[in-house]
């Protein structure tokens, strides 16, 4: 009896589980939405602040490690910080690189180079004040704080450490200080006003008071 084409183990490809994979018409789906979140990793740009030797006494003797404290931010007005110890330093800067990712805010930014207003912040014993300032000023900070401003993409701005100069202390003293950070915008809509209304206030005050000296 001869065999017709559809009669044949090898023609019939439909049950086969390798032609299933190759007819299957929505292959490669759900790989779109991945591309965005790694393009927004891409523009994150990481920073060493600090970086501590540390020791744990056992039985043996020492065991030593290394603990790394890393800011992070797109320099659109986000960052974050995060802490990781480890025995070698690479991993310990990924863990806080990572930790530091998953910990990041957004701040308003006004004209995305400077505050909105000057703010203060305090952790422990470190107290920060931060102070917006004109086009042209540059970055005057102290070294953790200048690298959290970096990383925000704040242009202008004058902060000042007073009390500790611990780095930990001085990065969650300016984090606290920036989460106080309100734009006008917020102000106006929970208020239930308009823009102009809140910044021309505060415009007419600082004419009335340069008037009457």
């Amino acid at each position: 009896m001869a065999r017709t084409p559809n009669s044949s183990p090898r023609g019939d490809r439909t049950n086969s589980p390798r032609g299933e994979r190759s007819d299957r018409p929505d292959r490669g789906r759900g790989r779109g939405p991945e591309a965005p979140r790694d393009r927004e990793e891409s523009d994150i740009v990481d920073k060493l602040v600090h970086i501590n030797r540390v020791a744990k006494v056992v039985k043996g003797g020492r065991r030593f490690a290394f603990a790394a404290l890393v800011v992070v931010g797109d320099s659109k007005g986000r960052v974050g910080y995060g802490s990781g110890k480890a025995r070698e330093v690479p991993e310990a800067i990924r863990k806080a690189t990572e930790q530091a990712k998953r910990n990041m805010i957004r701040v308003a930014l006004r004209e995305g180079r400077t505050l909105h207003h000057d703010a203060r912040g305090h952790f422990g014993a470190g107290r920060v004040v931060l102070r917006s300032a004109p086009a042209g000023t540059g970055i005057i900070a102290g070294g953790p704080m200048r690298a959290v401003f970096e990383t925000m993409g704040v242009q202008d701005i004058v902060a000042k450490c007073i009390g500790t100069s611990n780095p930990h202390n001085m990065i969650k003293a300016t984090f606290e200080a920036l989460t106080n950070v309100v734009s006008p915008r917020a102000v106006a809509a929970k208020r239930g006003k308009k823009v102009g209304d809140i910044v021309g206030r505060r415009d007419v005050g600082g004419a009335a008071a340069v008037g009457k000296e």
